[in-house]
């Protein structure tokens, strides 16, 4: 809701700087709009669009990137839960218990991330769920192996029980975005200049107004959908967690 709320924002800033862009044209003396002046303005701003649209551009590609970065942390943890439980499940009938705890754990942690919840901001990393993860791995330390091949499954699955738990927190501490708000507000004023100009330089015609209507829709589109992949756990764009219920289908216990 806050994305949208600032892409509707931005919206209103950049189609009121080419309303106002508009208006402004009225009362300007008629040398100031001449053609020698509309094309040094049209230089000028074309620099400032160029600009724009590059920084636009890099936002849009580092926003994708901690998109896919999380999604790929998330698809390569549940592929670990499944070698997780099969070599819990190799290691014999005394891991039963493990098993039937991983599953519950990730059927609640997949639950947690698909809710809506306004508290489960602070219970993605909340001391209870560390807590779990830390006392499911000393559970593993514990088992008492027999054979050779146990002492080697015991080893696997701590490994990758650690993988799980590395990959949970990296996805984690990227929940939060990597663009810097700053980047974005000064994007979003080089977007007000321009359709200010634009409006100055504009005829006085309800085709124009539709036009920088649609602009500007387009714009603030933009904008949230930056912000919106750069949240990948957040908002309305979110990363699927399609692979960890498959994931969690297949797990025994």
């Amino acid at each position: 809701m806050t994305h949208l709320i600032f892409a509707l924002g931005v919206f209103l800033l950049v189609f009121a700087s080419a309303l106002a862009g508009i208006w402004i044209s009225r009362y300007l003396p008629e040398h100031h709009l001449s053609d020698e002046s509309a094309a040094a303005i049209k230089l000028s701003i074309g620099l400032v669009a160029t600009i724009a649209a590059l920084v636009l551009g890099l936002l849009i590609s580092s926003a994708k990137a901690s998109f896919d970065t999380v999604n790929n942390d998330l698809v390569h943890n549940a592929a670990n839960m499944i070698r997780l439980d099969s070599a819990l499940a190799q290691y014999g009938p005394e891991t039963h218990g493990l098993r039937a705890t991983l599953k519950s754990n990730y059927s609640d942690w997949i639950d947690l991330l698909a809710s809506r919840d306004g508290t489960r901001e602070a219970r993605l990393d909340s001391p209870e769920i560390i807590g779990r993860m830390e006392e499911f791995q000393h559970s593993i330390a514990a088992l008492a192996p027999a054979t050779d091949a146990q002492h080697a499954l015991r080893a696997r699955a701590l490994l990758i029980a650690d993988d799980v738990f590395a990959a949970r927190s990296l996805a984690l501490l990227q929940r939060g975005g990597s663009v810097p708000k700053t980047v974005m507000f000064v994007l979003v004023f080089w977007l007000a200049i321009i359709f200010g100009t634009f409006g100055v330089l504009a005829p006085h015609n309800g085709t124009i107004v539709v036009a920088f209507l649609t602009c500007a829709l387009c714009a603030s589109g933009a904008v949230f959908l930056i912000l919106e992949m750069d949240t990948p756990l957040d908002g309305v764009v979110r990363v699927s967690i399609g692979a960890m219920r498959e994931a969690l289908a297949r797990l025994g216990g």
